[in-house]
C-alpha cells in the first residue's frame, strides 16, 4: 500500500518536473516572457501574503510540536518563522516606509529567507522529540529572533561592498547575487529531496505536501536566476509560483494538523473500551448471575461456590483494567501512573513478576499513550495465559534517538510460523501500525518470547 502511495507520488513529481522545466524553458527561449511589471501595489499584498502564510504554517506546526514533542516540527516552525520575518521586516516594512530598495533591506530579505530555507530542508533529517517541549519552542523563537538580528547586521555590510546592486543604476547581475540565488536553489532541492524521502519511508501526507511545495519553490528560485535583477515593487513570474507553493504548504500542514484528531481518537478509545467492558466483563457477571443461580437450584455448594468466587474475582479484575484504560484515554490519568497500577494489578496474585522501566524523559502524544498502554495489557495477559513464564520485562525507553517499547519474559517460547499469528498479536500489530510504529516479535521454543514496538520518529 504504502509502496504504491509513493510510486505515484513520485510519477506525479515527475510530471511536475516536466510541466515546470518546460515552462522555464519557454522563458528561457523567449526573453521577453521574462521581464519584470512594475507592480508595487501588487508586489506589498504579495509579500503580505506570503508573511502571513508563513506565519500560519509555523503557527500550526508549533501546535503539532507542543502536543507530539517532534524536533521535525520544532525545525519546520523555526524555518518559516524566520521566513515569514523576514518578509515582514525586510521586504514589507520598507516598503511601506519608502526604503524599500535599499542594499541593506535586499540582501537581509534574500539572507533571511535562505536561512528559513535551510532549516526547512534540515527538518525532513531531524530525528527524535524534545524533552522539554515548551523550552524548546521558546528557545527556537529566540534563535529566530537573534537570527534575523545577525542578518540585518550582515546585510549592511553585504550592502556596502555592494554598490550596485539597484538596477535603476546598473543592469549587472552581480555575481554574488547569482551565487545567492543558486544556494537558494540547492536548498529547495535539497528540501525536495529530503522530504520525498521522508515521505517514501514513513508514508506522512505533511511530507507529500511539503515535497510539492518545494518543488515550486525551486523553480520559482530557478525563475529567479534567469530574471533580470528586479527593483523592490517589480513582479516576476517566480512570484506566482511562490504564491502557489504557499498555498499548497498551507493546505498541507492543514491536513495533517486535521489528520492528527486527537480528540476523535480518545472519543473512539473510550468507545471501543465500553466495547470491551460489555464483551468482557458483561460475560464474567453472567458466569457469577449463572451460579448462584445453580446454587438456587440447589447445585453442590463445594463445587459451585469456588466457581463463584472465581468469577467474581475475574469480573472485578476486568473492571479494573477497563478503568485504568478509560482514565488514560480520557486524559485523566497519567500515563505512566497507570501503567503502573495496571502491573500491580496483574501481579497482586504472585503467579508473575514483572518489572516496569519508563523513561522519565520520554514524551507520548495522547494517540500513542492510549495504545502503547493497550499493546502492553495485551502483551502481558499474553505472558500470563500462554508463555508459562514466571518474570516479565516492559521498557518504554529511546535507542539512539528512536522511541520503543519491548515486552519480554522468561517463558517457553516457541516456534515461529510464518502467518500464524493469533488473533492477539495481530491486534497489537495493528495498534502499532495506526500510530506509526512496526512491531517486530523474536521467539525460540525454550528461550522465551520479546516483542518490540519501534514508534514513529
Amino acid at each position: 500500500m504504502q509502496h504504491d502511495r509513493f510510486e505515484g507520488f513520485l510519477w506525479g513529481q515527475v510530471l511536475l518536473f516536466g510541466l515546470l522545466g518546460a515552462t522555464l524553458a519557454l522563458f528561457l527561449r523567449f526573453p521577453t516572457l521574462r521581464a519584470p511589471y512594475s507592480l508595487p501595489e501588487l508586489k506589498i499584498v504579495l509579500a503580505t501574503l506570503f508573511m502571513l502564510a508563513g506565519a500560519l504554517v509555523a503557527i500550526l506546526t508549533a501546535t503539532r510540536f507542543a502536543v507530539e514533542g517532534r524536533r521535525y516540527d520544532l525545525f519546520l516552525c523555526c524555518g518559516f518563522s524566520v521566513t515569514s520575518l523576514s518578509w515582514l521586516f525586510f521586504t514589507l516594512v520598507p516598503a511601506i516606509s519608502h526604503t524599500a530598495g535599499s542594499h541593506t533591506e535586499l540582501w537581509a530579505a534574500i539572507i533571511g529567507r535562505m536561512i528559513g530555507w535551510g532549516l526547512i530542508a534540515a527538518a525532513p533529517f531531524a530525528r527524535g522529540r524534545a524533552k522539554h517541549r515548551r523550552a524548546s519552542l521558546g528557545n527556537g523563537l529566540v534563535i529566530c529572533v537573534a537570527t534575523l538580528i545577525t542578518v540585518w547586521g550582515l546585510s549592511r555590510s553585504l550592502g556596502v561592498a555592494l554598490p550596485n546592486l539597484d538596477p535603476a543604476f546598473d543592469r549587472t547581475v552581480p555575481a554574488s547575487l547569482n551565487g545567492a540565488l543558486a544556494a537558494q536553489a540547492m536548498l529547495f532541492l535539497l528540501a525536495v529531496v529530503g522530504f520525498s524521502n521522508r515521505f517514501r519511508l514513513k508514508g506522512e501526507d505533511l511530507d507529500y505536501w511539503l515535497a510539492l511545495g518545494s518543488t515550486l519553490m525551486l523553480f520559482a528560485a530557478l525563475h529567479f536566476m534567469f530574471t533580470p535583477l528586479v527593483r523592490a515593487g517589480d513582479v516576476s513570474q517566480g512570484d506566482y509560483l511562490r504564491l502557489l507553493a504557499y498555498g499548497v504548504l498551507l493546505v498541507g500542514i492543514w491536513r495533517a494538523i486535521r489528520g492528527s484528531e486527537f480528540g476523535r481518537a480518545v472519543a473512539e478509545e473510550r468507545a471501543r473500551v465500553a466495547r470491551e467492558i460489555h464483551d468482557g466483563l458483561a460475560q464474567y457477571l453472567f458466569a457469577v448471575s449463572t451460579h448462584a443461580s445453580m446454587l438456587e437450584a440447589g447445585a453442590d455448594p463445594a463445587v459451585t461456590i469456588p466457581q463463584l468466587k472465581a468469577a467474581a474475582l475475574a469480573a472485578q479484575q476486568e473492571a479494573r483494567y477497563a478503568i485504568l484504560a478509560l482514565s488514560s484515554a480520557a486524559g485523566r490519568s497519567p500515563f505512566d501512573a497507570g501503567l503502573r497500577r495496571y502491573v500491580d494489578f496483574l501481579t497482586a496474585d504472585g503467579a508473575l513478576e514483572v518489572e516496569l522501566e519508563i523513561d522519565s524523559a520520554i514524551v507520548l502524544g495522547p494517540d500513542e499513550q492510549i495504545e502503547v498502554f493497550r499493546i502492553v495489557q495485551e502483551g502481558l495477559a499474553n505472558v500470563r495465559k500462554h508463555a508459562g513464564a514466571m518474570h516479565a520485562w516492559v521498557q518504554i525507553g529511546e535507542r539512539v534517538g528512536d522511541r520503543y517499547v519491548l515486552i519480554r519474559d522468561d517463558g517457553a517460547g516457541f516456534e515461529q510460523v510464518e502467518g500464524g499469528a493469533g488473533q492477539g498479536l495481530r491486534n497489537m500489530r495493528e495498534r502499532a501500525a495506526s500510530i506509526g510504529g512496526t512491531l517486530t516479535l523474536r521467539s525460540t521454543p525454550g528461550s522465551g518470547t520479546a516483542l518490540e514496538v519501534a514508534l514513529r520518529t
